[in-house]
């Protein structure tokens, strides 16, 4: 992890990763930015809902956040995802990580 990705609770992590949609919204924000209306339009479901998944996703830190006006766009924190898994392995896997 690096001095600008914050400690991340495996707890919350893993509680996020917990439901098919905020799956399915960390998919789709990956290596893009994308707007809450694409967003529900994509998953197919509505706004509250998705509004209600994103914010489980701020709070765990998963998705980096642009304010353009009136929209609010969203995209994955890669850095984030890859250090959760990283404390995970540490965790669960040190032989794995031993080798890489």
């Amino acid at each position: 992890m690096n001095e600008s990705t914050p400690p991340v609770n495996p707890v919350e992590f893993a509680k996020a990763l917990a439901d098919s949609t905020r799956q399915k919204i960390m998919e789709l924000c990956c290596c893009q930015w994308c707007s809450v209306t694409e967003i529900v339009d994509a998953v197919n479901v509505s706004q509250p809902t998705v509004s209600h998944h994103l914010a489980i996703l701020r709070r765990a830190g998963l998705v980096n956040v642009r304010e353009e006006g009136k929209n609010t766009f969203y995209s994955l924190n890669q850095q984030t995802v890859s250090a959760c898994c990283g404390q995970l392995m540490q965790v669960f896997a040190p032989e794995m990580i031993e080798e890489m």
